[in-house]
């Protein structure tokens, strides 16, 4: 891919990969050039998403970016917080992931799913006006669906290594399979984790 694809790639907006009732929604801060330019979530080199989602449970092996769509055969979705890619993460504003999380709750509201899981702690603290949260179960619901804040996978994470999110992310799966079996009630113990994410491309 060229730089003048992905530069021509800035601004788009990248189609969810969703559908009513799922068993988790993974909320991404907001798409890359790379994913805007191939429309496929997650898709920067090195984004460590994708190996992840396997190597925690959800999936039975690793999807590729291409493979988004084979998440709806396992009750699983992916949007964004903001909608539009850029270059990077810190190029948005406070005020456009304030409005994100308003539109993401509308949305959330009218797919009904049973988990938010947004991928990235300091895009959740932003868009909800939760300063104090920390990786984990939120105490909160966005639109009706319970939260959890879960490790920005990038490559630029350096706090956390596959293997310590995939357990993060394996702790979401046993609640998402808790509820399911209990009635949708399951209590989770939140991980006191206040580790800074950087800016990130997806």
């Amino acid at each position: 891919m060229t730089p003048e694809e992905l530069q021509a790639a800035r601004d788009r907006v990248v189609p969810d990969v969703a559908a009513g009732g799922l068993r988790v929604l993974f909320c991404g801060i907001n798409p890359s050039l790379t994913t805007a330019a191939t429309g496929h979530h997650f898709a920067f080199p090195g984004n460590r998403f994708w190996p992840v989602l396997h190597l925690s449970g959800f999936t039975p092996r690793r999807l590729a970016p291409a493979e988004q769509a084979e998440l709806l055969d396992h009750g699983l979705g992916i949007t964004n917080v903001v909608a539009w890619a850029t270059a990077r993460a810190d190029e948005l504003s406070a005020e456009e992931f304030r409005e994100g999380g308003r539109i993401l709750t509308a949305k959330v509201e009218r797919l009904r799913p049973r988990w938010l899981a947004v991928v990235g702690i300091t895009a959740y603290r932003t868009a909800f006006g939760e300063r104090r949260a920390r990786i984990g179960p939120q105490e909160r619901t966005v639109g009706g669906a319970r939260v959890w804040a879960l490790p920005n996978p990038s490559g630029l994470n350096a706090h956390w290594t596959a293997a310590t999110m995939a357990e993060e992310y394996a702790r979401l799966r046993a609640a998402v399979e808790a509820g399911s079996s209990q009635g949708g009630s399951v209590s989770v113990t939140t991980t006191l984790s206040s580790q800074p994410e950087p800016p990130s491309s997806r």
